[in-house]
């Protein structure tokens, strides 16, 4: 259990491909509530979906949607976390994320020559960096001691005290003491970490980590460095788009990478770091009948370059290269180029970008590379611009949404509420003349183009879940009018008691 809210620790073992064995071995705590349909998920997610002759130790994660509707935990903090947690880093209440140690060595002893094993942490907190460390440490150990290992691993954790936005937090765990900060919702945006203490007096000294969530972009992004507009706009618009990877830890570090890029706005559509071919939503976002849906999805198994080939976004990653001391890139290619057998690496689409490419960051960037910058530099260099390109994007909208809202004196308990000014595109458009992204961001290109793009989502009474990521981005940007009718400036027709996309209580998905 993660000491936060309901979450658990599972294990499988089973041949590759083999589906006989549909039940974790062991689920600890004991009380942890999952469905066996939510156990059969984890366990097909749990292990490679396509054959892998790679031995050794392997982590990657995933996100599982909970089945059934809400259930009480006895974590419940009656919202607080959430109110002071980054939108990036609130406990989700609809889904549950995953994080993965698979292990594969060969064994004579064994049916298949192979011992094969996983360890998986289940939590509703996207802390990454953080269980992904504690599973280091936990699963080799637990491999060999199995259960009465976990179960004192579980009876640490237990202690620990809960997750505060803004405090940092000394977690023992198997002799060890990792300390991390928990982020703040008052962290200034792209500042640096808050520098650890309280060090000298812990002994052994602490296993220090710089973030709990945030991944090494620059490693995650290298094949894709000069296409990093392109994918940032494709995330800011909620497109459909198939990461295929040639494995588990590639595919879901992409995946978690991009939807990372709207730092710090949440990414409000789905998204799915890995994806196997047993999920039972495989039917829908393989159906012809109707548009693919807006979500970010990681696969692995070359089926689905057949069944996903009618997605109109595709990054097809391959193993790391290089091309002399640089990093090999791919190349944008069109969607009737993807071949069923032997796809190449690329992106397959027919988007157009609004957005010029920033020719001065990918010079940066390559010549660290020449010059061997650490890759947290070069990450950093990459959330900076990301961050830039958001806030340019954003704060012209934020601008016009608070011009929409009645002054403060107008509102007084002794008359009725004010009414909010309904969204116009027509004057937003207007007001981008002298107050739009020019004003912030060097970077050139159709600016107006981009905010139409995000406008089409802003139709209502369609039945595609876009609208919701508009909302969601709006919500996430101007926090203070969480507790106004965003939706009925937005969407006039649409009851403004549907709030799935704010707060801290998401929409129960079954």
């Amino acid at each position: 259990r993660d000491g936060e809210e309901g979450s658990g620790n599972g294990e499988r073992e089973r041949g590759i491909g083999d589906g006989a064995l549909l039940s974790p071995q062991l689920v600890y705590p004991h009380d942890f509530r999952l469905t066996e349909k939510e156990k059969t998920s984890i366990c097909y997610l749990s292990f490679p979906d396509s054959y892998s002759g790679g031995l050794g130790d392997t982590q990657f994660s995933f996100r599982l949607r909970q089945a059934g509707g809400s259930r009480s935990s006895p974590f419940q903090d009656d919202g607080r976390y959430n109110r002071e947690a980054p939108v990036t880093l609130q406990r989700e209440a609809a889904h549950y994320f995953g994080y993965v140690y698979f292990r594969q060595v060969k064994d004579s002893s064994m049916r298949r020559g192979y011992f094969q094993k996983s360890l998986v942490l289940v939590s509703r907190l996207p802390y990454v960096n953080l269980f992904q460390c504690l599973l280091q440490l936990i699963a080799p150990e637990y491999f060999d001691k199995l259960e009465p290992c976990l179960e004192a691993v579980c009876n640490e954790i237990d202690q620990w005290p809960p997750p505060v936005p803004g405090q940092t937090l000394n977690l023992p765990v198997m002799g060890v003491v990792i300390q991390v900060r928990i982020p703040s919702r008052v962290d200034k945006p792209g500042s640096s970490p808050v520098k650890q203490c309280n060090q000298e007096n812990l002994l052994p000294a602490p296993l220090v980590l710089p973030s709990v969530h945030e991944l090494d972009l620059f490693r995650c992004f290298q094949p894709v460095l000069i296409h990093i507009q392109m994918l940032w706009e494709l995330m800011l618009l909620g497109e459909p788009m198939v990461v295929m990877a040639p494995s588990p830890t590639m595919s879901s570090e992409m995946v978690l990478a991009l939807t990372s890029c709207l730092a710090p706005l949440r990414y409000c559509c789905d998204f799915r770091p890995y994806f196997t071919i047993h999920d039972s939503e495989f039917k829908e976002y393989t159906t012809r009948t109707q548009a693919p849906p807006n979500i970010v999805v990681g696969v692995t198994n070359p089926f689905f370059i057949k069944t996903l080939q009618h997605w109109p976004h595709i990054l097809r990653v391959g193993e790391p290269r290089m091309s002399g001391d640089l990093p090999k890139q791919v190349k944008v290619k069109k969607l009737a180029k993807l071949k069923t057998l032997d796809t190449k690496p690329g992106i397959y689409t027919s988007y157009k970008t609004f957005l010029h490419k920033d020719k001065t960051l990918i010079k940066r960037l390559l010549k660290g590379i020449q010059r061997k910058r650490p890759s947290e530099v070069q990450s950093a260099l990459l959330r900076r611009h990301l961050l830039e390109l958001t806030q340019s994007f954003i704060i012209p909208l934020e601008h016009y949404m608070a011009s929409l809202m009645p002054l403060q004196r107008a509102i007084t308990p002794w008359k009725n509420p004010p009414q909010i000014r309904p969204f116009c595109q027509e004057d937003f458009m207007k007001s981008l003349e002298h107050a739009g992204p020019q004003l912030t961001c060097v970077l050139k290109g159709d600016w107006l183009g981009l905010y139409r793009g995000l406008g089409e989502m802003w139709q209502p009474g369609g039945s595609n879940p876009a609208p919701l990521h508009t909302v969601g981005l709006l919500d996430c940007s101007c926090p203070e009018l969480g507790q106004l009718p965003v939706q009925a400036v937005l969407f006039p027709s649409v009851p403004a008691h549907s709030q799935g996309w704010g707060g801290s209580e998401g929409a129960e998905l079954s």
